[in-house]
């Protein structure tokens, strides 16, 4: 199936559509808009050519969600389904853009909510993919190895600050400041609204310094441009996939050396505040997901642990030092498990009897023994035995006691 076309003429919905992107465009950029508008007018084009009854936002109910959501699962825009997450933006920016309007009190506004939670495909929290410590040296020393200086210096800068794609290509021509002894990169405002101040490696000041002297520095106030124009992303991928290929890496984006570079930091004990600042995260949230690359407890715990369940292999026991404070308390609590209660006799005080448990003063049982305990009394009520009797209703009135208390 062939992907839908733009509505045709200026229905009401579409031009509800328009003003609304009009009131949004006010705080937010302009890549967002162009995204918002993108999405809303598949919407509106769908509803044109499926459901030609509706005119306006106002005309629109649940049965028209629930078509579309189908309609994008199976078929997308390109003839074959979507990804969960584009699944995800389109119904979350239609979400927002009909319950904006009802909140505003449009006159072309559905009159109660259509697309809820529920509606919207789970969120994925993959990991950041990021190079390792081999791969990311091979790529440095491939870019290194080129001849262009402006492919050095971005390469340089992508990997030993982290910044975004975008941040780069907006770097100021007077970026490049220092403070008593050190010198540092402001990054302007970017895609999070603020700027900030990262230090940089003497090397890559040298690198710098050098570029200062290049006819493409400073060219319309930026530090970088390629040959008199604008540095653009699609560039700077070309770039990162040139040095990847010379260093036999398989394809990657920019961004994931901003990857690597807060999982090198993590690794290397760099505080996750630190990180924050330096990769420019509005939320400690966001930093998080490295932390969640090389938690350096969980592998040290965990290389620990093994060192002791190899010696399994080598020893008949298993190491006493490998037992746990939670397996220990255990073993300290209830030292072995009876078949209508727990014997709690300290280890050192172990017991050599085993017919006697019931009449110790080291037993206890609790309520989830009470269907065995009351077999055990009906069995002794049968046979006569009048001490097992009274043994086993005193055990049963105990439990109870206990659950009155």
């Amino acid at each position: 199936m062939s992907a839908l076309p733009e509505p045709v003429g200026r229905s009401h919905l579409i031009e509800t559509i328009d003003d609304y992107l009009a009131q949004m465009a006010v705080s937010l950029r302009p890549q967002s808009i162009n995204s918002f508008r993108s999405d809303l007018h598949l919407f509106a084009a769908y509803v044109t050519e499926r459901h030609p009854e509706v005119n306006g936002a106002g005309d629109l109910e649940r049965r028209h969600i629930e078509a579309y959501k189908l309609h994008i699962a199976a078929v997308g825009n390109r003839g074959k389904g979507l990804k969960s997450a584009t699944i995800r933006r389109r119904l979350s920016t239609l979400r927002m853009f009909l319950e904006r309007i009802m909140e505003w009190g449009w006159e072309d506004a559905p009159h109660r909510a259509l697309i809820f939670a529920g509606d919207l495909p789970k969120r994925d929290e993959a990991l950041p993919r990021f190079l390792d410590d081999a791969s990311f040296a091979a790529f440095m020393r491939a870019a290194r190895s080129e001849p262009r200086l402006l492919l050095r210096v971005a390469m340089e800068l992508l990997g030993r600050t982290g910044m975004r794609v975008g941040e780069l290509c907006s770097l100021e021509a007077d970026a490049l400041v220092q403070i008593g002894d050190v010198h540092w990169l402001r990054i302007p405002v970017g895609k999070l609204h603020n700027d900030r101040y990262i230090p940089l490696h003497p090397q890559l000041v040298e690198l710098l310094e050098e570029w200062s002297h290049h006819p493409d520095c400073g060219v319309g106030g930026l530090l970088l441009t390629n040959e008199g124009r604008t540095l653009h992303r699609h560039a700077l991928t070309r770039m990162v996939a040139r040095c990847a290929k010379k260093a036999g890496i398989a394809y990657f984006n920019p961004h994931r050396l901003r990857h690597t570079v807060a999982t090198q930091a993590v690794n290397r004990g760099m505080s996750l505040e630190a990180i924050a600042a330096l990769l420019g995260h509005r939320s400690m949230y966001m930093t998080m997901h490295y932390a969640r690359i090389a938690d350096r407890t969980v592998a040290d715990e965990y290389f620990a642990v093994s060192e002791k369940v190899e010696a399994l292999y080598n020893k008949a026991l298993l190491p006493a030092e490998a037992e746990g404070p939670n397996m220990r308390r255990l073993r300290k609590e209830h030292h072995r498990m009876l078949g209508n209660g727990y014997c709690t006799r300290p280890v050192e005080l172990d017991c050599a009897f085993e017919t006697i448990c019931e009449t110790c003063t080291y037993f206890t049982t609790a309520v989830e023994f009470r269907p065995t305990l009351r077999r055990q009394l009906a069995d002794a009520t049968k046979k006569g035995q009048s001490g097992r009797q009274k043994l086993y209703s005193g055990l049963l009135g105990g439990i109870e006691e206990k659950k009155e208390q």
